[in-house]
């Protein structure tokens, strides 16, 4: 499986043989669970709500049990009064989703298929940016063919500080580093853009 190679200028240089773990099945089970347990795991889990007892007031009973022709009632902080405690509220919790490194591998390695067989997966050689430069980092992507409204993900072996702040006032378009790539955010976007030294990488990672 071939994929198209970029200079850092956005020219077309040639096409690059992608690793032969790239021609293997899409296992979209693991996909979906990766992607489920991503977004579990960012859930914060802080709300909380009042039940009767934690409810401030209502200490004494409103009115007297029998002869005054109303309902029951022992307390004003009743679930049925306003002002009352909540019933089976939401209360702090966990909403984490533990996953085996062979699941999680496993879901990576198919949305990183998925890009190459969909034709959405891209190769560049280097990003030889010196100055902080958003215009400059547009011009590149529609070089690319990645226009306005087109979301992608640019991959880098390691954190550039001016790649990564030229880039982030671009709409849908994200920079992350090989090591913390997961299904999820390969999936998020429309085109995935790895760095050459990337490709090297998931080779050296595919053959272990």
């Amino acid at each position: 499986m071939l994929a198209p190679l970029y200079d850092s200028s956005g020219n077309l240089k040639g096409e690059v043989e992608l690793p032969i773990a790239f021609d293997g099945e899409i296992n979209e089970a693991a996909v979906h669970a990766a992607c489920v347990a991503f977004l579990a795991n960012a859930r914060a889990g802080t709300a909380s709500t009042k039940v009767k007892a934690e409810v401030s007031g209502g200490g004494t009973k409103p009115w007297r049990q029998k002869g005054i022709g109303r309902a029951r009632a022992g307390s004003i902080r009743s679930p049925l009064w306003r002002g009352g405690g909540t019933v089976f509220g939401p209360k702090p919790r966990s909403y984490e989703i533990k996953l085996s490194k062979k699941v999680r591998r496993l879901a990576l390695w198919s949305a990183l298929r998925s890009k190459a067989q969909e034709g959405k997966l891209l190769l560049i050689e280097d990003i030889s940016q010196d100055k902080y430069s958003t215009r400059t980092m547009v011009s590149l992507l529609g070089a690319m063919g990645i226009e306005k409204g087109v979301s992608a993900l640019l991959v880098l072996d390691d954190y550039a500080d001016i790649v990564y702040r030229s880039i982030r006032n671009i709409p849908g378009v994200d920079v992350d580093v090989f090591n913390r790539l997961n299904a999820y955010i390969v999936m998020k976007h429309d085109r995935l853009v790895l760095l050459q030294s990337v490709l090297n990488a998931l080779k050296e990672v595919e053959s272990s």
